[in-house]
């Protein structure tokens, strides 16, 4: 009963859409129908141009998420398995938002938001492969995608070594590396859009040099 009253604290915390709410009262914007349809921070600051806006959805993005583990971490009990479900239910109904006909934003602010309460070196190594795919390729859905596949593969191949060193450790290495690769594979499954867009605007503009050059 306990994972269960885990999993939908936080989907319930985490299936509050936020950019949907704010635009739409502050600006009358729908923004499921303006600029990209993502319903998160960087499309609020898109669409609006206002770094106050963009920068309060993205706050309350990860406070969703932060709200979400330590709720359960009070009320429920210091378990991995509880934080990490309710991080997962907040990362999942973010992304898919049963309000808005599950639309809904990427899932970063949010998983950050909530891992830093129990898994710190998660998001510590998701921003260091961040940095390193975007000195690569300058490109910001590339370096997320990037991240999120490396960061879910490090977990599982060295969950032995980061469960260690976690404020709460799961109770089996290959837990910690199943749940967080959990998280990581809902993030990337609201990745696949802009990735198409990124990789076939690389194939256009691989085609047009080489036409250039004939």
């Amino acid at each position: 009963m306990n994972y269960f009253l885990s999993i939908i604290t936080g989907y319930l915390l985490g299936s509050i859409p936020t950019a949907y709410l704010v635009l739409k009262r502050m600006k009358g914007i729908d923004i499921t129908k303006e600029g990209s349809g993502n319903v998160g921070a960087r499309n609020s600051y898109d669409v609006t141009k206002s770094k106050l806006l963009s920068a309060s959805v993205l706050f309350i993005d990860m406070l969703k998420g932060f709200a979400s583990v330590l709720i359960v971490q009070q009320l429920i009990g210091i378990e991995y398995l509880y934080s990490v479900l309710a991080l997962i239910g907040a990362v999942f109904a973010h992304c898919y938002s049963p309000w808005l006909k599950f639309k809904g934003g990427r899932g970063l602010a949010t998983a950050f938001g909530g891992s830093v309460l129990f898994v710190y070196s998660i998001p510590i190594i998701w921003i260091l492969f961040w940095s390193v795919a975007y000195l690569f390729r300058k490109h910001i859905h590339f370096s997320n995608i990037a991240a999120t596949i490396l960061t879910g593969a490090i977990a599982i191949s060295s969950s032995d070594i980061l469960n260690k060193y976690t404020k709460q450790s799961a109770e089996e290495d290959w837990i910690f590396g199943v749940t967080v690769a959990i998280v990581m594979v809902i993030i990337m499954s609201r990745h696949i859009e802009p990735f198409k867009e990124w990789f076939f605007s690389q194939n256009r503009k691989s085609i047009r040099d080489e036409n250039e050059t004939i």
